[in-house]
């Protein structure tokens, strides 16, 4: 990799946004890709941060509607809606032998950037963390955490390794994990139904899991039959435990695009589960139902 790395961020909302900043206070060179008056606001001012982790604080970054220039790395991190259309930011020609790193909700994602990108370059990442773009170059990061697991069957090793340890550097907890299918499957798993219950009946997570324990608790059993079927672990048990000690006011971010009246990644995430369910012959009414209900809302 070049000195000082160059790092490209496709989409500087909440999770971008922060990796951006989080890079740029450590001396990286940052480029994020958006859309001219975004990328305005960004060359003007950089981007803050508020975080009780991170402190607050102020990072400069380069800004521009495309990728003219090679770099080591591209965070992708748009939402899943946005996908096709942000990947013109980011022309192949451009890219060269740049790591591709989705951290997108949902599976299917991979399989996309690598008819367009080099296969042998594309990195999907999973990353837990509660971090929200309330202005352009503005981030509220709230989790007192930021992991980042980095795949990649066919990446050389080397480059996923130094990746994770500019991550770290950086002040994110990222580490190389061996199994593609598993980690994205792992994150899938805990998302789905949390984010299918949350939204389709307009209530926080405490609510949720009381009021309607046992459509979780089906949720859950489904995702992880899914997920089995796929050829990822899943432990139905600690991701029931792990709902349970969440805030009860926790929303999932499907549930904050739809107050917000945001487009949902209902296809990213239910439609995924409902087709891979589908290619195994898992049933799975529960989910079934539920993504109908929300499809029929107009989501």
């Amino acid at each position: 990799m070049t000195h000082p790395p160059t790092v490209a961020v496709l989409g500087p909302g909440g999770t971008g946004g922060l990796l951006a900043a989080l890079l740029s206070r450590s001396g990286h060179r940052v480029i994020c890709l958006a859309r001219e008056d975004t990328a305005g606001t960004l060359r003007r001012t950089g981007i803050t941060v508020r975080s009780p982790r991170f402190g607050t604080f102020t990072a400069p970054v380069d800004a521009d509607t495309e990728l003219r220039e090679p770099v080591d790395a591209c965070l992708v991190t748009v939402k899943h809606t946005a996908l096709d259309a942000a990947l013109t930011r980011v022309p192949p020609a451009a890219l060269g032998d740049a790591l591709v790193v989705p951290l997108l909700n949902g599976v299917e994602h991979p399989a996309a950037l690598r008819a367009r990108y080099r296969p042998d370059r594309v990195a999907p990442a999973v990353i837990r963390v509660e971090s929200t773009r309330t202005a352009p170059g503005v981030i509220e990061h709230g989790s007192p955490f930021a992991e980042i697991d980095l795949a990649g069957n066919a990446v050389p090793r080397p480059r996923l390794d130094a990746l994770a340890d500019r991550l770290t550097a950086a002040g994110a907890t990222a580490r190389v994990v061996g199994d593609e299918t598993a980690a994205l499957w792992a994150k899938m798993a805990f998302l789905a139904p949390f984010a299918l219950l949350t939204t389709r009946y307009g209530i926080p997570l405490g609510e949720a899991r009381t009021r309607h324990r046992a459509e979780l608790e089906a949720l859950v059993a489904e995702t992880t039959a899914v997920s089995r079927a796929c050829g990822a672990r899943a432990d139905p048990d600690g991701a029931l435990a792990r709902y349970d000690a969440f805030p009860p006011t926790a929303k999932s971010s499907m549930q904050r695009d739809a107050e917000a009246g945001r487009p949902l990644e209902l296809d990213a995430i239910g439609g995924a589960l409902l087709r891979a369910a589908g290619r195994h012959g898992v049933p799975v009414p529960v989910t079934a139902r539920l993504v109908g209900e929300l499809r029929a809302a107009g989501h």
